[in-house]
């Protein structure tokens, strides 16, 4: 991703606003390939969390994980519609962006779903 991050910018967002979103000045051009870079190290992060939880076998801490990523993606849609609706390079992708948000939210709903089925049986 990092290595082809133009080629990613022009297939997510087309050719126009991925040159707008790279910068017009180097120090603009240099802000945002240190966020992209801490936004993979944060990726990384979460990944290798997730892979540690995975392996936790406390039913109640991760209900508890569950929950908090639950929060989690009902605060990024929030923030999609408060925020990022109102920038016109970015108004056409939050609504695909939004619903990756619901179904993610949707898909820990249903891991706790089956885990209440699991433990009331």
């Amino acid at each position: 991703m990092m290595f082809y991050l133009n080629e990613i910018s022009v297939f997510g967002h087309g050719p126009e606003t991925a040159r707008k979103l790279q910068g017009s000045t180097p120090h603009d051009q240099l802000l945002i390939q240190i966020s992209d870079s801490f936004a993979g190290l944060l990726l990384f992060a979460i990944g290798f969390l997730l892979f540690m939880v995975s392996f936790v076998k406390d039913r109640d801490f991760q209900n508890f994980f569950a929950k908090g990523c639950i929060l989690l993606h009902v605060f990024m849609a929030l923030w999609r519609i408060c925020f990022e609706r109102h920038l016109e390079d970015l108004a056409r992708d939050w609504p695909r962006q939004l619903v990756g948000d619901v179904v993610l939210s949707l898909s820990w709903l249903f891991f706790l779903v089956y885990s209440w089925r699991e433990k009331y049986d």
